[in-house]
């Protein structure tokens, strides 16, 4: 099946810029014209958490969001194409994660959405291009319906679980409630030998053994509060009624081989909802994509991040 391009009805133009031929270094820009924010590598969240950032680059602001389980680390290979090519990049690890704080509560969307808004206000970004992985495109959500897009210029949501993951009346092809509390359990019972078990589909045959090996490691040094807490969050979310209220630029990029988060039940879902979105579909890939398609995902956020 080759690649697929879906545009829903009024695509905004911004957002079908065409991928660039290279990913070439321009001219560095001169430091004066960056913008001042807090210093870092933290800023405070509303209950004092303490959230880790990087910030590379300068020019027009791209913040990534990390996927379920992940730290700002796993944007490192975008983060590095994006700020080569006048970006400024900036990622943040979520409470619980990485080297963030793990206050052991606030793992439910409204929270983490906050959490989103404070990296926003205090590093004072403006005219964002948000990309969330897989989870945090929830909060992307969130975030647009408890603080609205005044700073946010497009949104990206990469291998979402958006808009609603358990089965429902209104959504009978979601989970079975009992299965994901299965899986849950597992999780709760032996996170490596789970993460390990569940692998094989979140790469391509091809991934070097390191590189597999240092997505897990990524993993485990999420909190298991976090992890389980997320978790929950996740499947429990209903974003479908947000998502129709969208109205900045949205790209969604989704592998047709995601057997973490099935096309058919979020990316195409999720594109179907925001008005005027825009759905790219990559052939054979999985969830992991941001390492297993990195030199592709790159081409496509700079393009749209330049509109």
């Amino acid at each position: 099946m080759a690649d697929q391009t879906i545009d829903t009805p009024s695509a905004p133009t911004n957002a079908e810029v065409a991928p660039p031929a290279s990913l070439e270094q321009p001219p560095a820009r001169a430091a004066r014209n960056r913008p001042q924010h807090a210093a870092g590598p933290f800023v405070e969240a509303q209950d004092g958490a303490r959230i880790f950032y990087r910030d590379w680059g300068a020019g027009k602001p791209v913040l990534f969001l990390s996927g379920w389980a992940l730290s700002s680390d796993m944007w490192g290979y975008q983060m590095l194409d994006l700020a080569d090519n006048g970006l400024r990049c900036i990622a943040y690890d979520r409470r619980g994660h990485g080297r963030s704080s793990d206050p052991g509560r606030g793992y439910d969307h409204d929270t983490l959405a906050d959490d989103l808004a404070a990296v926003l206000e205090q590093l004072d970004l403006r005219e964002v291009t948000l990309v969330g992985h897989s989870m945090s495109g929830g909060e992307i959500v969130r975030y647009l319906s408890r603080h609205g897009d005044r700073r946010i210029a497009r949104a990206v949501f990469l291998a979402p679980t958006t808009p609603m993951i358990l089965r429902a009346a209104d959504n009978p092809d979601g989970l079975d409630r009992q299965l994901v509390e299965q899986v849950r359990a597992a999780i709760r019972g032996d996170y490596p030998g789970w993460l390990d078990d569940n692998a094989p589909p979140f790469f391509v045959d091809d991934t070097s053994p390191g590189m597999r090996e240092w997505v897990k490691h990524l993993m485990l040094r999420c909190s298991m509060k976090a992890v389980i807490d997320c978790h929950r969050a996740m499947a429990e979310a209903d974003f479908r009624d947000e998502l129709r209220r969208i109205r900045v630029p949205t790209l969604v990029i989704h592998g047709d081989r995601d057997a973490s988060a099935p096309l058919a039940l979020t990316g195409q879902k999720t594109a179907a909802l925001v008005p005027g979105s825009r759905l790219v579909v990559y052939e054979g890939a999985p969830h992991g994509l941001f390492v297993t398609h990195r030199e592709r995902l790159s081409r496509d956020l700079l393009a749209f991040a330049r509109g």
